[in-house]
Order: C-alpha cells, then structure tokens, then sequence
C-alpha cells in the first residue's frame, strides 16, 4: 500500500488556534479501517529501516515530543509507534514531578540530559513544556516567570537544531466527552485501575485552562526547525498512523546514508577460514 503524503502538517508558527473539541477527529483521507492495519506495518517496517540507516550514519539524532491531557493516548502512542525498533537507538523518557535534585537546578537541566546522542531516536512522554503548562496551571510560579519560557525553549530547541538533532512535536488532542470514556474506563477495567489518580477528576475541572495554556504553546512554539503538529487522537489506530506518517516523511527527508566501508575492509572479502 502506498504511503501517505501530506495528511498532517506543522502548526504554522506564530498562528492562533482555538481548540475544539471537533479538532479531534481524525481527517478526511486516511485508509479504510479495512486497510489501516496494513498501512500502519508498512510505515513501521519504514520507520526500522530509516532507523537502521540513522544508527549507522551516526550524524544526527531525532527528538520526538509527546505531550497531550490526561488519557490522551501517549502511553499507547510510543508504545505502538516505536515498539518494533532497535530498542539499543532509541530511549524514552517520562518526564513526571522533577526531584529535589532536579528542582535545584535550572529547569532545562533534567531535559537535557534525555537528549539523544547522534544516531538514536529519543521520546519524550510530556516535556519542557510542562513547564509552561502544569506550571502555569497550577501556579507554582508567577506568571513573569513562566511565560519569559517560551523564549528560553525556542532558543534551547534551535540550539538543538543547530547541533544537528531534528526536533518533531505532537500534541495529542482529545475531545471532552472522549477523556470522559477513557477516564471511566480505567475506574471500570482492573487491569486499567492503576493508570487512574484521584487528582484526575481535579484536572478535568481545568479543561478551559489547559486549552488556553496548549493553545499559546502551539501558537508560540511551533517553528520552522521544531513544528508542533496537531493529532486527532480520538481514536488510536488513525493518531497512530499519522505520528508515524510525520516521522516517517521527517527521516525520508534527512536521507540517512550507510557510511560506506573501509577498501581495506573489503579487501578482506573471502579470506575468513
């Protein structure tokens, strides 16, 4: 099956939004649900083998960001986008409360140190943007403070940039009424029971807000070297497809190449006993 081409694309930067609950539903123009499964193992099967070639050309790294409301599907997300590769080229990252060594630092500190080395992949489950987001929300600092932010991440994400690591952003979006189900299932499913925290249902109350905070975000951090896109992710298998779709056309473009071998290697063609 051919790939997709073009389906999702980069929050144009500096560009308001309103997020809607319509916003959610995944485009016009992905496959039948017939042949979803079938287009997301190609885009897999794509996405190892640009891995492979990255790993080995070990010039430049891949920084992918997750971020998105409670149950928006990150967890699913990473682990059906990125559970078949090479496990020794790519880490993940969960970025949860910072610890007291971490507080003693400044707060880009503890995201630098997850940065990938050259050759790898690297994910972030939430980000620096936390710290724009939880922080704003909850009032852990003042606003003078957190919104001097935006300026400290698009200069760190374009240093990255400059040092050779391409930087891809996903803000999972979900509707209302579908965190609603989610949340209700993970109170009904025992198996599900330990995803659920009783400051959840507080953080719901919070939706407008975490609208606005999300919404400034995309509109002041989505740039020509570190896009955010916007996923519908009302439903997993269309979310997934398209993160993979994005990632895969990302890595085609970089074009990671096998170094070419060493003549007096080859020179060693046929001389194994």
């Amino acid at each position: 099956m051919a790939r997709l081409t073009q389906v999702l694309q980069p929050h144009p930067p500096g560009s308001p939004l309103r997020l809607t609950d319509a916003m959610a539903t995944p485009p016009a123009g992905l496959p039948t649900k017939e042949k979803l499964e079938d287009a997301l193992e190609d885009l897999r099967k794509r996405l190892q083998a640009l891995q492979a070639a990255l790993g080995a050309e070990a010039k430049r790294a891949v920084l992918v960001v997750f971020q998105g409301r409670d149950a928006s599907g990150k967890d699913g997300a990473i682990r059906r986008v990125f559970g078949g590769l090479d496990p020794a080229r790519c880490t993940v990252t969960s970025f949860k409360r910072p610890s007291l060594l971490e507080l003693s630092h400044d707060y880009l500190w503890r995201v630098h140190q997850a940065i990938p080395v050259r050759g790898s992949i690297g994910v972030f489950n939430r980000s620096h943007y936390e710290d724009v987001i939880a922080v704003r929300i909850h009032r852990i600092a003042a606003e003078a403070v957190w919104r001097k932010r935006f300026g400290h991440i698009n200069a760190f994400e374009a240093m990255l940039a400059d040092e050779s690591v391409v930087i891809r952003k996903f803000f999972l979006h979900i509707s209302k009424e579908e965190q609603r189900q989610r949340l209700e299932e993970r109170l009904s499913d025992p198996e599900k029971n330990w995803k659920f925290a009783a400051g959840d249902l507080e953080e719901r109350t919070k939706w407008d807000e975490y609208s606005a905070a999300y919404e400034e975000v995309l509109e002041r951090c989505s740039t020509d070297y570190a896009p955010w896109y916007l996923v519908p992710a009302d439903r997993n298998k269309p979310r997934d497809l398209l993160v993979l779709e994005v990632l895969v056309r990302t890595l085609e473009l970089m074009n990671p190449q096998f170094p070419p071998a060493d003549p007096s290697v080859l020179a060693l063609r046929g001389t194994i006993r």
